[in-house]
């Protein structure tokens, strides 16, 4: 929708110009002239000052501040440069920001429509570049530049491992920079700073019936004994997670945030992908933008490299390679093929979480695991399939459906959370929170900022504008604060009731359930090797994150993304850099 609107001001503002244009002669001649334009993006207004000279664009500075550290703001730094360097606006869209991209195209365009130009009069300039195939060698090639691809690169790189990254996208992140919670990890100094007591084996307890027991075990115990250390690595990369908070499926508060200046809690993803790519530039590890994997290289049932397609074809010689792409929840094809009562439902991933590593993997004969369970996360936006946290509920958010009525245990498992909101009047439920909340979290600001919400002083002001019956909704708000004091709650046996929902102004974010995580993948052991269908190791293939299975089971619990990219990326980027230098 958002996008639709985007694109409707593009198209005007290229007709502004070419009016323009046909108007007034070119007033710039061989003077400069910097002209100024905005447009609506993501998540704020997209400002560009475009710089011409005759018929010729000399600087682009963009503005993107609102925009999403990593996704948007990566956009505002490599399409400007792009359209600079090409001299003309027939540059593609960065997938993952469409939205970012498309404000700045129009913004360009209306920059250069004041200045009486339109795009059709900048002089092209040919900059394919030098084409053809390349063959380059390294130690360690890591597939896809995510969370779990980033981590392995850093520790392969620390470990005496040259190393070099494939990222399809044009910047770093993949669903990564989506995550909005935090990471698990149990027996943390941060948990007993607070007084929390919590278990190795309670986190592989909690892990093992948030899967229904179909986990792999091994598995599981792995990630629940090195998500500690993991945290503690963090720190020494310059990344600290240390508000404790509680999410669903947990038996206590294990879930590791991060926090501003001002000690509120933020997205974990968008604060974690700009750590991990700037440690990668401070080590001088070469990140290949735009450049897909396409085929694993095998030599005596050995993995020795990977072909790939960007500015060149390319060829790269590989003591050993780490699969990273993550799942496959943006390929509603391959999700359907799985999982057909998912077809038409939204999705949260980003647009290149297509599966292709795990295609790749499966054609030299890697075998899978677990591929039929994909999860939907019951608080997606339900207008742009935003993200909505699992945190505002462990903080004390609470659904209520068009009723006005909860309907559910707001802290049960995503799987339990999302049935019972599909099966509400139209499968959608109003997520509720309080100032109160707002003023301890810069991630609801970021949704108000972004207009997710629905505002009122009152219950009842509330409930009118969510169309709703007032009276209705304010008892159940009422008897919700009356069971927090309580510490009882009597409807649903919700536990983690510390805060009421009692300070004015009070806001709504509808949202409804969508494909979020794909439980499946690459079958894997304790050290990340990939297992062939034999089961045994693919020598030389290793693989980490979503795109692996066995470890989250039939549902993933939420703050166990993060802990798998965290710990097997590590665990990877060790046993690669180790088995490269035999």
């Amino acid at each position: 929708m958002e996008e639709g609107k985007i694109m409707k001001k593009f198209l005007k503002a290229i007709l502004v110009a070419s009016m323009v244009f046909a108007t007034a002669a070119c007033s710039g001649g061989d003077k400069a002239a910097t002209y100024t334009a905005t447009e609506k993006g993501f998540a704020g207004d997209v400002t560009v000052e475009v710089t011409v000279k005759g018929n010729e664009i000399t600087e682009i500075k963009a503005t993107c501040d609102g925009e999403t550290p990593g996704i948007g703001q990566t956009a505002c730094e490599k399409i400007p440069a792009k359209i600079v360097e090409t001299q003309s606006l027939d540059v593609d869209a960065m997938t993952g920001a469409t939205i970012t991209s498309e404000a700045l195209f129009a913004a360009i365009t209306a920059a250069l429509a004041e200045g009486g130009l339109s795009a059709d009069d900048l002089t092209a300039k040919d900059n394919a570049g030098e084409t053809g195939a390349e063959t380059l060698d390294y130690d360690v090639v890591v597939i896809g530049a995510g969370g779990a691809g980033m981590t392995a690169a850093i520790e392969a790189h620390d470990a005496g491992a040259k190393v070099l990254v494939l990222e399809k996208a044009a910047m770093t992140g993949g669903n990564t920079s989506r995550a909005r919670g935090g990471m698990n990890a149990a027996e943390t100094p941060e948990q007993a700073k607070e007084g929390i007591e919590d278990s190795i084996q309670l986190f592989i307890d909690d892990t093992m019936k948030g899967g229904k027991n179909i986990n792999d075990e091994a598995l599981v115990k792995t990630l629940a004994e090195n998500s500690a250390e993991g945290i503690e690595w963090l720190h020494t990369i310059g990344a600290d997670l240390t508000s404790v908070g509680l999410f669903g499926g947990a038996s206590v508060k294990r879930i590791h945030r991060p926090v501003n200046a001002e000690g509120k809690t933020i997205s974990v993803g968008s604060y974690l992908v700009p750590i991990f790519q700037s440690n990668l530039e401070e080590r001088n590890v070469e990140i290949l933008y735009e450049t897909p994997a396409t085929e694993l290289i095998v030599d005596g049932g050995k993995v020795v490299g990977v072909k790939a397609n960007g500015e060149k074809e390319y060829t790269i010689n590989a003591k050993a390679v780490i699969i990273a792409t993550g799942g496959f929840g943006a390929n509603s094809d391959m999700v359907v093929s799985y999982q057909p009562s998912l077809e038409g439902f939204m999705s949260t991933n980003a647009a290149t979480i297509t599966g292709d590593g795990i295609k790749m993997a499966e054609s030299i004969g890697a075998a899978t695991v677990d591929m039929e369970q994909i999860q939907i996360h019951p608080t997606v936006e339900a207008n742009t399939a935003g993200l909505i946290t699992e945190g505002l509920r462990g903080d004390g958010a609470i659904l209520v459906n068009q009723g006005g009525k909860r309907f559910v245990n707001e802290l049960l498992t995503r799987d339990v959370v999302s049935a019972a909101e599909i099966a509400q009047e139209g499968s959608y439920s109003w997520l509720i929170v309080d100032q109160a909340m707002v003023d301890k979290s810069a991630v609801i600001q970021g949704y108000i900022n972004k207009g997710y919400t629905t505002s009122g002083q009152t219950y009842e002001e509330l409930a009118k504008a969510l169309n709703m019956d007032e009276a209705t909704f304010a008892e159940t708000m009422n008897n919700w604060n009356t069971y927090c004091a309580n510490k009882n709650d009597p409807d649903f046996q919700r536990e983690g009731m510390e805060n009421d929902l009692s300070t004015a102004p009070f806001y709504a974010i509808k949202v409804t359930a969508g494909v979020h995580h794909t439980m499946g993948g690459l079958k894997i052991d304790t050290e990340t090797h990939v297992l062939n269908t034999n089961g045994a190791v693919i020598e030389g293939l290793y693989a980490a994150g979503e795109v692996t299975g066995g470890v989250h089971g039939a549902n993933r619990l939420g703050g166990n993304a993060v802990a798998d990219i965290v710990v097997f990326g590590r665990i990877a980027g060790q046993e690669a850099a180790a088995y490269a230098a035999k």
